[in-house]
Formats: C-alpha cells, structure tokens, sequence
C-alpha cells in the first residue's frame, strides 16, 4: 500500500523515477540560493531540467513540478514563491512574461482530461497570488494584465447525482481564453467556459460566468458589461508620468509651499 502511493505521488512529480530524482536533486542543490547568485546559478542548471528559450530570472523558493512540461520564454521572471505544476499538457510562459509572488499554476490532470495546459503570452504579468487552474486549458493572450489574488479556474465538477458525494461525481471542463491586452482585476474570478475579449476590462471581485466581448467593462456578481473600455480621458500624446518625474514634481511642490510657523 505505501509502494502505490509512493508511485502515485511520483507519477504526480515527473513522467518517470528517474526524472524525478533528477529533478529534485537539481531543485534542492539550486532553489534555495538568495539573491543575484541563486539566480545566475538557475539560470545555468534549471535548463537540464525544463525547457528554458534563453534567459529566466527564477527567485529562491520556485517550486517545479514536471519541470520537463514548463517551458520558459526569454527573460521570463518567477518570483519567490510561485508554484508551477505542468502534468501533463505543460504550461507555456512567453518571452518577457512576469508570474509574480505566491502565483499558482496548476495543471495536475489525474482524470486524464483532454485538454489540459496553461499558455501565457508575451509580456504579460500575473499579480502577486493568481491561482490559474488549468485541466481544461488556459490560454491568455500577449500583453495581458492579471490584478493580485485573481483567479482563473478551467475546471468544474459535476453533481447531478443526489446520492454520491460530489467529489466522487467527475469533472468537466470547456477551457477559458484569454485574448491580447485585456486587464483582470483584482481578486476577480473567471470561471470555465468563458471567453474575455481583447482589451476587455474586468473589474476587481467580478465573477465571470459568460463571455465579456472586446473593448468592454464588466463588473459584479455575476459579471455584466456596463460600458466600453475604450476612452478618451487619456489620448496617445499624453505621456503616463515616470517615477523620476513624480519625484521631481513632489520636490518643486514642497519647495513652493509656503513654511509653516506653529506653537511647540
């Protein structure tokens, strides 16, 4: 009995024994190096173990599971924290892609649906604890935004069956997409079967439940458009403040402010 869970906890990790040694004498020698050298140190080993185009900057604490099925774009970055478990479709992270702290993609398929993956486009950034659950396949697009503590779950279970627990009952999938440059917010949850268009807006803590056309806002429980994304309150010629020039101007502020004489 304990031999079978060895081997199904295994099977759960990589393809094969081997591979899974391999993988975690790789991940425990490197991992849990700090700073600038543990990430030139993964830079160089993690490769013999994923597929790696070029370049990622991978913090301390990046747990790997299946480590052969995650494929990384160049200049990727994985922040402390963040869990990658890629059984057994992968999950694919663009060129210039950022998966910020405590982010969690998931595509641990031991019911053997058909479509299970996690794709990420290029330069696209996933907030600071995102759960992306992908057994019935994620694809977001390039240039996406995905707000902190969103989450975006291709997966449902069934339970029409009033007898057997519903956790017995199976689950089903349709798969969520993702197109270019749409913004989640927030703590928002998108749920299976739904398709958000391109540069769509969703607003934080919004439920999705149906598809948000291209160039709209949707907000609520459940989600509804209210309106376009699409606005003239800031035109191309205006230029978004760097932090040099918020600096600047604070120091022109205080310096114009007339001093103050009070009572001590």
């Amino acid at each position: 009995m304990m031999l079978d869970d060895l081997r199904y906890y295994t099977r759960g990790q990589a393809s094969s024994i081997p591979r899974y040694i391999f993988q975690e004498i790789v991940t425990g020698l490197c991992g849990w190096v700090p700073s600038l050298p543990g990430i030139g140190l993964r830079a160089l080993t993690y490769p013999a173990i994923a597929d790696v185009a070029g370049f990622a900057a991978i913090e301390r604490g990046v747990r790997l599971a299946y480590a052969e099925n995650i494929r990384l774009g160049r200049n990727v970055y994985l922040d402390q924290g963040v869990y990658l478990h890629a059984c057994p479709g992968g999950i694919d992270i663009g060129d210039d892609a950022f998966v910020m702290h405590n982010a969690e993609l998931h595509v641990f398929n031991f019911r053997d649906l058909p479509h299970a993956f996690i794709r990420i486009g290029k330069r696209t950034f996933v907030g600071e604890s995102v759960i992306i659950r992908g057994q019935g396949g994620v694809e977001i697009g390039e240039s996406v935004l995905i707000g902190p503590g969103a989450q975006i779950l291709a997966i449902n279970h069934n339970h029409g069956d009033p007898i057997v627990p519903i956790i017995d009952q199976g689950i089903r999938s349709e798969g969520i997409l993702i197109e270019d440059g749409a913004w989640i917010g927030a703590g928002a949850l998108v749920l299976d079967g739904v398709r958000i268009g391109r540069n769509a807006v969703v607003g934080a803590g919004a439920v999705v439940t149906k598809d948000v056309p291209a160039h709209s806002v949707a907000i609520g429980v459940p989600a509804r458009v209210i309106g376009s994304s699409v606005t003239t309150a800031l035109t191309p010629h205006v230029r978004p403040l760097s932090h040099v020039d918020s600096l600047q101007r604070l120091e022109r502020t205080r310096s114009s402010a007339p001093a103050r004489v009070g009572r001590h």
